[in-house]
């Protein structure tokens, strides 16, 4: 087992060598996975591509994965100060459908996008619904260990008696305290949150279970804690989310599961950073201004091409979206695919001296934090290598692309397009080069969204236009 892979913890700030304890036969990882009140965007999927990105890493240094990724199904409220409405619950209202019928359906586009972007499945997935028992043991440990108190409104979590509260996260809880805008309530420290919350009196909630405390739901974060350790152990090796887990939910969740087991949560904490787009800072369902993948593939381009654009920017660094880009990351992906074309169904070794250094460098690149970027470009390199032979340098894009999950060498039937087809895009083309010519620019965007969502790349120069298929 190669134990040269560094991976950026968060519970550190610094790249650690990672290996396995003594005796761990395979490296338990946990990552939180989606509520699904409504459609993933493209900003939530790059944490999976990343989280993909580390799994298939994990296994090409031959290191076995058992992958666990959750589905919250209930208790995720609107607002992290333990206030607002189930996400599950308004996304039954915004559908008219039930809360299980929105899970349900959720689920499975969540699946699908997962599929489209030829992300790994987990080994296990786990509903928080399914986990009911598993929570409720849980919040009673931590109440027979001291770490708890009641409210009005639910059984909470004391972070004070937790000394280490603010390590994670750097908190400056002084701070907090004296410049707190926020309404505790009947909380003791802004910092506290929720286990278990009662279920209103004046109506029934369409999610609530009978407890030890009275009918209601558990609080978002004790779900995580519960499924990881239900499926994974009190100690796992990798839990991933996106940065914006770090502040509140993977802060809290070191908490109460330490509290409960005495001994630590996580080795490594791995999170991705945020996908921005030009128009807002980060994409959110909170004001419905975000884009899915569906929108990707209705304007013509293939999931692969934004799992390529994700994988040219590193995972902990920002990565600013635009059209633009995604034009520039499909061709790059149409160029790739007819580079790696003639050597489809080929087998090889690769044994030559060059082509073993090829394979360092991008071991090298990869064993450095998931160095995505600078892996594609050996890719490249190793392409444009006229030492190497057609069976080394298929044995090479078969070995990266364990990594990478770009499907290079797969078989696909090449579709034929037909002299009335070409000579619909011909004539689209000519009107959209009018359009140009009278500097009608929205009617030119607009005939190139057409020939998008027709499969068609159109390529732009100074004074003439050129297309092709997608």
């Amino acid at each position: 087992m190669n134990k040269n892979l560094f991976l950026y913890n968060t519970a550190s700030r610094s790249k650690e060598q990672f290996s396995l304890p003594q005796g761990i036969p395979e490296v338990r990882m946990y990552a939180c996975g989606p509520t699904v009140y409504h459609y993933a965007h493209i900003g939530n999927l790059r944490t999976y591509l990343f989280e993909d990105l580390l799994r298939r890493s994990l296994e090409y240094f031959d290191f076995k994965v058992r992958h666990v990724v959750n589905i919250t199904d209930v208790g995720h409220l609107t607002n992290d100060q333990d206030d607002g409405e189930d996400k599950m619950e308004k996304g039954a209202e915004r559908t008219g459908k039930s809360v299980w019928e929105v899970a349900e359906f959720y689920t499975k586009k969540f699946k699908e996008d997962l599929k489209h972007l030829n992300i790994l499945p987990p080994v296990i997935w786990c509903k928080a619904t399914d986990h009911i028992k598993e929570q409720i043991e849980l919040i009673k440990k931590l109440e027979e260990r001291g770490f708890t108190y009641r409210t009005s409104d639910g059984i909470y979590f004391d972070s004070l008696k937790f000394p280490r509260y603010a390590n994670f996260a750097r908190l400056d809880i002084a701070g907090l305290k004296s410049g707190a805008r926020i309404d505790t309530g009947e909380k003791k420290s802004a910092t506290d949150f929720a286990l278990w919350k009662f279920s209103p009196t004046n109506r029934k909630r369409a999610m609530e279970w009978e407890s030890p405390w009275g009918i209601g739901f558990p609080g978002w974060h004790i779900e995580c804690s519960a499924m990881s350790m239900a499926h994974l152990g009190e100690t796992i090796d990798i839990h991933c989310g996106g940065t914006d887990h770090i502040r509140v939910h993977h802060t809290n969740e070191i908490a109460q599961s330490e509290c409960a087991t005495g001994i630590q949560f996580s080795r490594f904490w791995m999170h991705g950073e945020f996908l921005k787009e030009t128009s807002m800072e980060k994409m959110s369902k909170s004001n419905g201004d975000f884009i899915t993948l569906d929108v990707l593939i209705k304007k013509g381009f293939d999931p692969i091409a934004y799992r390529l654009f994700s994988l040219t920017s590193h995972y902990r660094s920002y990565l600013n979206f635009s059209w633009g880009a995604m034009e520039s990351a499909q061709e790059s992906l149409n160029a790739l695919r007819r580079k790696t074309e003639p050597f489809i169904g080929l087998e090889g070794k690769a044994e030559s001296l060059d082509a073993r250094e090829w394979s360092s460098k991008f071991k090298e690149y990869i064993a450095d934090d998931l160095n995505s970027s600078a892996a594609i470009g050996i890719l490249n390199l190793t392409l444009a290598d006229s030492s190497l032979n057609a069976s080394e340098k298929a044995a090479l894009i078969n070995e990266f692309d364990r990594v990478l999950g770009l499907g290079l060498l797969k078989k696909t039937e090449k579709k034929e397009h037909s002299l009335e087809e070409v000579a619909k895009i011909e004539a689209l083309i000519e009107e959209r080069n009018f359009a140009r010519i009278v500097k009608n620019w929205s009617e030119s965007d607009r005939l190139r969204d057409v020939l998008l969502s027709l499969g068609v790349i159109v390529k732009d120069a100074k004074d003439s236009t050129s297309w092709e298929w997608k």
